[in-house]
């Protein structure tokens, strides 16, 4: 039996890439994965008896010199106990996993900043309120009240992990757990303080300040790294999310970089030609309307839209122009508009015809 073969490697392969090879090849044929599979079963068997002799450098030299037959059995044995592939099969498929002994990391948490569109422009530092977990001042994060330490658990040994081996078909099976105890800390404390419960954090509302750069999104989220929750006992603080929410704009809409507005001006400005100011966020722009203007026509300004993030350049911002009508004559207003329809050849109602009298004496007309 060719151990080289079975794990797919040459003679020439380095430990590592033996190791390797190994666990693709348990990973695919580990009976777990194969339920009932006796093919795989048997061919998982090879791989264990071909890592058993191959894995370990000195059962490796003696492999290379007299083969499987010098192999104490030809991997006849425990494959297991021989070479602590317990240990192996337990980083593979325990669900998990192997977790480090010791205070454990918070958790990140999320919030949501509001925005205007003067803080999309111009960029804003935003405070943020979130309701966190934050060190116990008492008793400086440790848990242990007054006259009290923290001791190794007596359970797990201090490791954070319980150990069971267990005996299958395949010989045995080594399970790592979290030691229920000490929840993973590999510590325990006699007298916990009083003020967080042994905790070693406490829960209150806190406030940040958040720096959002000009030219933000709605909808993106920004982190900030070490602002979440603190763990216990120690532990270190996770991260905050603060996801962007821009409320609408009375006047301006967005669209990317750009900002889009209406421009409104009185029929003279638009018959007769005009410049007008008008207010944008970043301050006025000037607006030079020729002559003859319609509604609809639009007028663009480069850089003054919204900045690009993280760039130096920006949007455009688009005027689109409306022309009203007035509404509110006087009665000079409305004979010099009489007098400029009649000179422009142009129909139009007589004077109180849009009255209730007039539309009556119209039918009868």
């Amino acid at each position: 039996m060719d151990y080289y073969e079975i794990l797919g490697v040459g003679r020439s392969a380095t430990q590592n890439e033996i190791k390797r090879a190994y666990r693709s090849l348990a990973r695919k044929f580990h009976p777990d994965a194969n339920p009932g599979d006796s093919e795989a079963e048997a061919k998982f068997k090879q791989i264990a008896e071909a890592y058993e002799a191959l894995g370990d450098p000195e059962r490796r030299a003696h492999y290379d010199r007299f083969g499987s037959s010098g192999m104490g059995g030809g991997g006849g044995g425990d494959p297991f106990a021989a070479s602590g592939l317990g240990d192996l099969f337990d980083a593979f498929f325990n669900a998990g996993g192997r977790a480090e002994a010791g205070p454990q990391r918070g958790a990140d948490l999320e919030a949501v900043a509001l925005l205007d569109l003067e803080d999309v422009v111009n960029g804003v530092a935003k405070e943020i309120k979130v309701r966190t977990a934050l060190p116990c001042d008492t008793c400086e994060a440790t848990g242990a009240g007054a006259g009290s330490a923290v001791s190794r658990c007596d359970q797990c040994g201090g490791t954070g992990q319980v150990r069971q081996v267990r005996q299958s078909i395949l010989g045995q099976m080594v399970t790592t757990t979290t030691c229920a105890r000490c929840s993973g800390e590999g510590v325990t404390i006699e007298s916990p303080c009083e003020d967080c419960s042994g905790e070693g954090r406490r829960i209150q509302d806190e406030t940040y300040v958040v720096d959002v750069p000009a030219g933000v999104g709605n909808g993106s989220t920004l982190r900030l790294t070490g602002r979440g929750a603190v763990g216990r006992r120690g532990g270190g603080a996770g991260d905050l999310y603060v996801q962007i929410k821009i409320e609408d704009h009375p006047v301006f809409s967005r669209d990317g970089d750009d900002l889009y507005a209406e421009l409104h001006v009185p029929v003279t400005q638009a018959a007769l030609g005009a410049r007008v100011d008008f207010a944008a966020i970043d301050g006025e722009v000037a607006v030079n309307i020729p002559s003859g203007s319609q509604t609809g026509k639009l007028f663009r300004f480069k850089e003054r839209g919204v900045p690009r993030l993280r760039g130096r350049q920006r949007g455009e911002l688009v005027l689109t122009l409306v022309v009203d009508t007035p509404a509110d004559l006087t009665t000079q207003q409305e004979e010099l508009l009489r007098q400029l329809a009649k000179e422009r050849g142009e129909e139009v109602k007589a004077p109180g015809e849009d009255s209730v009298l007039g539309r009556i004496k119209s039918k009868f007309s």
